[in-house]
């Protein structure tokens, strides 16, 4: 099963906003969709196809928080781009905070797509940021 385009297209930022996030994040097959951008922090859902990963990155500014609420992953993590040498399984349920500064990367391990709901203080991405794949992501960031 790989993921692909779906419906999810609103960005209910900056107003106050209930949502299921779990059943949200499983029936996301964007590679990203923001849900809510507020001042201060943003709520995105991912979906990483099998044998595929979000990539190397790094937030100068932004603090991360990111759940797995489907799937196996690895989180890597480092003060260096050539460094990373934390590194830890997760799965269902477990998250891990990444502090700005800090060079990471989820790596989708499992035989499913990996989906996480992903919470950035403050934004990262501009309100209603919905990118179908990787490439589109990618692309967007140069």
């Amino acid at each position: 099963m790989s993921c692909s385009c779906n419906s999810y297209t609103t960005d209910n930022g900056a107003n106050p906003y209930v949502t299921n996030v779990e059943k949200m994040t499983l029936q996301n097959l964007n590679f990203r969709t923001a849900i809510w951008t507020g001042c201060n922090m943003q709520m995105t859902l991912m979906c990483v196809p099998k044998d595929e990963e979000i990539g190397l990155e790094i937030h100068p500014n932004t603090d991360q928080f990111i759940r797995v609420e489907q799937g196996n992953a690895v989180v890597r993590i480092g003060k260096y781009k050539n460094r990373v040498d934390f590194q830890q399984k997760m799965c269902k349920g477990e998250a891990v905070f990444i502090p700005a500064r800090m060079w990471h990367n989820v790596i989708n391990i499992g035989m499913n797509p990996l989906k996480v709901s992903v919470i950035y203080a403050p934004p990262n991405h501009p309100k209603g940021t919905v990118h179908h794949t990787k490439m589109e992501a990618e692309m967007e960031e140069y």
